[in-house]
């Protein structure tokens, strides 16, 4: 089992762990890590280790095991092999996971203003989708402007958990679908948007910033039919105006 520090604190980028095994293909799993691992559609991060020498074990992603407690996390081709019991310093690519962060939680913020089932979704870091299961016509300009007012309110953005078993009791909280979120673990995060939750809150094992204002200017690029009663949205970084001129 690997204790999963990104659980409780997006904003840690760098920690110490051990070494607690080595696995055939070479994935490295640690006593614990402040790497997220890939799920809900957002990709694992990315980043190295540091030995004790001061060389790395650069690594390319990072993926759960057989179950959610096991992190696996798998180097670049032709690294160094780290050695069972070895202690080794943590270092995400913050940059890219910052911009995973916001993006994530722009995706929440898309569905406030598009209050539909979600059928899909897959966060990058310079564009995300979400596809939600509706048949009607919506203005992607008129959805922007009510993504950015969220984002320019500044609401507070902040998790609270709850048992699997507050959750089976309450299904409807869930917005998704497709794809329910992961139990076992004996509880569940709820990412709550606004004071006391006022704007939203979902089931979410994700990393997102901690104040709307910080995910910083987005935009509906594009929505797309995807079926009779599907429709996809692709968000990106920037302004509208900014992405047509390129």
């Amino acid at each position: 089992m690997t204790i999963a520090l990104f659980r409780d604190d997006f904003y840690l980028s760098t920690t110490e762990a051990i070494v607690t095994g080595i696995r055939e293909d070479g994935g490295i799993e640690l006593d614990q890590t402040c790497f997220y691992a890939t799920s809900g559609g957002q990709p694992g991060d990315s980043g190295f280790f540091e030995r004790a020498d001061g060389s790395r074990i650069e690594i390319a992603t990072t993926r759960h095991g057989d179950t959610k407690d096991i992190v696996i996390h798998v180097p670049v081709a032709e690294q160094p092999a780290a050695l069972v019991g070895e202690r080794l310093v943590l270092h995400i690519d913050w940059p890219r996971r910052y911009k995973l962060m916001r993006m994530h939680t722009a995706c929440h913020l898309l569905s406030v203003v598009c209050q539909f089932p979600i059928t899909g979704a897959a966060v990058g870091e310079d564009e995300s989708r979400v596809d939600f299961d509706m048949s009607e016509t919506i203005d992607k300009d008129e959805v922007t402007a009510a993504m950015m007012k969220l984002v320019d309110g500044n609401h507070p953005v902040y998790l609270q958990w709850i048992t699997d078993e507050e959750l089976a009791a309450n299904p409807d909280i869930v917005k998704s679908k497709n794809v329910r979120p992961p139990v076992g673990l004996g509880r569940v995060s709820l990412v709550c948007i606004g004071e006391n939750a006022a704007i939203d809150s979902q089931p979410c094992g994700g990393t997102h910033v901690s104040e709307t204002q910080e995910v910083g200017p987005i935009f509906i690029a594009k929505i797309e039919k995807k079926g009779k009663e599907n429709r996809r949205f692709r968000i990106r970084f920037g302004k509208p105006e900014t992405a047509s001129a390129l």
